[in-house]
């Protein structure tokens, strides 16, 4: 909105200064801060609002004692979370981006299905929620919905880039233009392409359980993606015949108007420093479902618009580590009747063995860390 309303300016003689804006890397600095203000600064009024209304989480009651103390610290953070999000990226990106409003609305969109999860926990004093197959059915319809129209919208509209190859994967480590893998049939791609922004968004909503222990790896991925997004649209030139394309020297997906979506990526960074001020141990609020499924959506799009499906499951392997301990425990109990894990998802378990809260998240942000370096790093490694 800001871009658009500014930017013409710029042909004012006083004004050209604005020129600037035309920079994505400006621009996406200018989200990043700006999503931290409004954290920093509602944050402190959020909190006691949702004080006064007794808005707190509620704690399960096999879950490890050490978390009992935490019932009724303000929950459904995550509202926040999103404005800080949302309203940066719709201020600075160009609004005519598909790629942008189609993450924004896969954001929004999980955020509302998180928020009616987390009212009817609040409402019931219960755990259960909103119940799993109708969670999937919204995550689904919505994810897959707006998909289907990146996938199936007319060509006129769809860039001619992303058209050529949205139903490819990139293989990590390996040049994309030389060795790819090929789906052939958008149908099945979509299918496919769904399930990963599900998978992604319930991911980052396990791995929420410790305080702080989802927003750090959260803020590595987006920081990770805005550097993927950037350069699949980075372009260097004064002329047609004189341009140089970063993604093709990089032998990576080359879709122009991606590098748009670098902004969303650091408005979530911005949004997710400010937000761990407070969250971080002991935590004064927590995200909620409202903010970990729309994160976790947003992250899921990131992945499928900069041609990271494969990728991502190297880049967020916490969140799947945290997923699949889940599903490990689930099949074993009920095909064996054992548990592999004193309690899942994981970072449970490693509580029930005796290690500090604070100890088990910092090792995953570590470890989150060293996974967003091996991925930047598949870059150059091709």
């Amino acid at each position: 909105m800001l871009y658009e309303l500014l930017y013409p300016l710029h042909r004012i003689g006083a004004l050209r200064w604005l020129n600037v804006l035309r920079y994505v890397p400006f621009r996406v600095i200018a989200a990043t801060l700006t999503a931290m203000l409004i954290a920093f600064l509602i944050s402190p009024w959020f909190i006691r609002e949702l004080q006064k209304k007794q808005i707190g989480q509620v704690i399960r009651k096999d879950g490890p004692e050490s978390h009992f103390k935490k019932s009724g610290t303000p929950t459904m953070g995550g509202a926040l979370i999103l404005l800080s999000v949302l309203v940066p990226t719709i201020f600075w990106c160009d609004p005519r981006n598909l790629f942008v409003w189609a993450t924004t609305a896969v954001t929004a969109g999980y955020g509302v299905i998180g928020y009616l999860d987390d009212y009817l926990k609040i409402k019931a004093k219960d755990t259960q929620g909103l119940p799993g197959r109708y969670k999937l059915l919204g995550q689904f319809l919505v994810g897959g919905g707006v998909l289907a129209y990146m996938f199936y919208g007319s060509s006129d509209q769809l860039p001619k880039d992303w058209l050529e190859i949205r139903t490819d994967l990139a293989i990590p480590f390996v040049a994309f233009y030389k060795h790819h893998i090929s789906f052939h049939s958008v149908g099945l791609y979509l299918v496919f392409a769904t399930l990963v922004v599900v998978a992604t968004s319930n991911a980052v909503n396990l791995t929420d359980g410790l305080d702080g222990l989802a927003i750090g790896p959260v803020i590595f991925n987006a920081g990770t993606y805005l550097v993927w997004a950037y350069l699949a649209g980075a372009t260097f030139g004064i002329s047609a015949t004189q341009r140089f394309v970063v993604a093709r020297y990089l032998d990576i997906p080359n879709i122009a108007s991606v590098g748009e979506l670098s902004i969303f990526c650091g408005a979530m960074v911005g949004a997710g420093i400010g937000f761990l001020w407070y969250n971080t141990y002991p935590a004064q609020v927590f995200m909620g479902d409202v903010g970990a499924l729309a994160l976790g959506g947003g992250l899921g799009m990131c992945a499928i618009f900069t041609k990271n499906e494969l990728l991502s499951i190297i880049l967020g392997g916490v969140f799947f580590l945290e997923m699949s301990s889940v599903i490990v425990q689930v099949l074993s109990f009920k095909l064996f009747g054992r548990r592999v894990f004193l309690m899942a998802p994981i970072h449970h378990h490693y509580e029930k063995k005796g290690w500090p809260e604070p100890k088990i998240i910092v090792r995953f942000w570590i470890i989150s860390v060293l996974l967003a370096l091996i991925s930047l790093s598949s870059l150059k490694l091709r």
